[in-house]
């Protein structure tokens, strides 16, 4: 299974959206992973600030935060829904104005000497939604801070001491995972607001839904976009020479990017408003286009490339797992292309095996482009060449269908690495007792990896050790079970950190935040995953 490069596919556009359409090619990068790695200067000089500025600094922020509590407490009394009194009674400006400055204060005293704005924010009669991106960290609250818009976040996050009441105040969109209908009452909630012609304070919402390196813009969420309303990107870049700011779901945890951070002498964030996004009619009445079209338009001006990964190809690259992904897999393509042809890997996993006895009856034996669509019942398109072509490493125009049911089990369950091996036993197991020879293991691996080269020999010749040149699932299962890193010990064992990511760029990137409608499933992952807090 190979990644084999085709001509450029228009991708969606309108009149009004951005004229720039190609095919979204895969980052160089894994966007969800970031690496940050200090000179011997630069570790001493957070061994200095650590004794000295780092504790004063960090009080100092705890302080300010205490004193904005009271304002924030009595400006939030009364019914949340309750619609904002216009015009604003004269303390609220007053309490709206000291708020805004110890909120800024206490950035400043955290190094953030210097906030660039670029551009003006439109009016909430020109804009109801406030559009942010690229979205990296927990800093990226600056810009909610110093404009008081509001924002969606999680239920939960108003039940936290200070902070909650600090949250309560800028009256934000809550989004219950208790409650099974709560995206669309959010959608309709943030519809209302978005609608009552300026009467609401404006909503930030960060439509990629989850923290990125900053490399590129995945795709962006339709929450924002389903109003139809026009909507004002912001973009965010934080100019820094060590890259603190990153918070990642593999990378450095919380409290060593807060920590970090504080050590540096300063640190710069630039928010950027760029002009107003009218929707056309198209647009309208497809909120996928609309958010397409408005991330390219924030890409140009952010200088960094798009791509159709989402969060859910960030569970697929960092699930935990005795396979792991490498840097260079062809899964995530695949995934992407699976969600193009209009399938949903999380509802597809009840159908493996139907696909998979479909696949058992052929034995090997490949078929056409037409055969495959007529497997997947779905018509002949672009996509599905795309996808055919990931499996078609020969250019011979036939494949295997066994291997799609392989990628497609790590797709849908990317954890659950025996589930895949077991399926895949048998389809390629002899009808006799199951077994499998080294070329079918191989073959099973590769695709399992999303890589064209792998060697197994040392592997197979350790799970058979009676030396019969075949293996059942029942050996392979014993063997994963007693050494249950074998694919560090003999599919690479070359490589001492194996991981979804490449050299970390040492040039200052492009930055932005994000609280959207976030999956429920947010603590996946290995253990050095960090646990993401509101």
């Amino acid at each position: 299974m190979r990644l084999r490069g085709r001509g450029p596919r228009a991708a969606p556009s309108s009149s009004s959206g951005a004229g720039d359409a190609r095919r979204l090619a895969p980052p160089g990068r894994n966007p969800f992973v970031h690496e940050l790695r200090l000179s011997v200067l630069q570790k001493a000089q957070v061994v200095f600030m650590t004794l000295t500025l780092f504790p004063i600094r960090l009080l100092f922020a705890a302080f300010m935060m205490l004193l904005a509590w009271p304002f924030a407490l009595v400006a939030s009394l009364g019914p949340p829904d309750k619609e904002p009194e216009q015009p604003l009674a004269l303390w609220r400006k007053v309490v709206d104005f000291l708020l805004k400055a110890i909120m800024r204060t206490m950035w400043f005293a955290g190094g953030f000497h210097r906030v660039a704005v670029k551009g003006r924010q439109a009016l909430p009669t020109e804009a109801a939604i406030l559009t942010l991106a690229p979205h990296s960290s927990y800093f990226d609250a600056i810009p909610v801070t110093m404009t008081m818009s509001s924002i969606v976040m999680k239920a939960e996050s108003r039940d936290i001491p200070i902070w909650g009441t600090l949250i309560r105040y800028i009256r934000p969109v809550f989004v219950s995972r208790s409650d099974q209908d709560s995206r669309r009452k959010t959608v309709e909630e943030i519809k209302r607001r978005a609608q009552s012609d300026g009467k609401w304070p404006q909503i930030m919402i960060f439509p990629e839904g989850t923290c990125t390196n900053r490399t590129c813009l995945i795709t962006f969420k339709p929450g924002a976009f389903i109003p139809g309303v026009p909507v004002q990107p912001v973009v965010l870049r934080y100019p820094n020479k060590l890259d603190t700011i990153t918070w990642t779901w593999q990378g450095p945890g919380a409290l060593k990017i807060l920590w970090l951070t504080l050590c540096q002498f300063q640190n710069q964030v630039e928010i950027e408003f760029l002009p107003v996004y009218c929707p056309s009619e198209e647009e309208k009445k497809n909120p996928a286009l609309y958010a397409s079209n408005v991330r390219s338009v924030m890409a140009k001006a952010l200088g960094v490339s798009v791509t159709d990964y989402t969060f859910e190809d960030c569970q697929l690259a960092l699930a935990e797992g005795q396979l792991r992904l490498p840097a260079d897999t062809c899964l995530l393509e695949f995934a992407r292309l699976v969600r193009g042809l209009g399938l949903k890997p999380e509802n597809l996993e009840k159908d493996l095996d139907r696909y998979s006895e479909s696949a058992k009856v052929k034995r090997g034996e490949k078929v056409g482009l037409p055969e495959f669509a007529a497997y997947l019942e779905v018509p002949v398109s672009g996509v599905l060449e795309d996808m055919f072509s990931l499996f078609d490493e020969s250019g011979g125009g036939e494949i295997d269908l066994r291997e799609y049911v392989v990628a497609l089990s790590v797709v849908c369950r990317p954890s659950q690495t025996l589930a895949t091996i077991q399926l895949a036993f048998r389809m390629y197991g002899s009808p006799e007792d199951g077994t499998i020879d080294e070329a079918d293991l191989s073959c099973i691996l590769k695709t399992a990896l999303g890589v064209s080269e792998l060697t197994v020999t040392d592997l197979f010749q350790a799970i058979d050790q009676e030396e019969k040149g075949r293996i059942t699932f029942d050996d392979f299962c014993g063997f994963a079970e007693m050494y249950p890193d074998f694919a560090e010990d003999y599919l690479y064992p070359d490589q001492t950190h194996f991981d979804s990511c490449a050299q970390t760029s040492p040039a200052p990137t492009p930055n932005g935040f994000c609280i959207d409608f976030s999956p429920e499933n947010s603590d996946f992952g290995r253990k050095n995953f960090c646990k993401k807090v509101d």
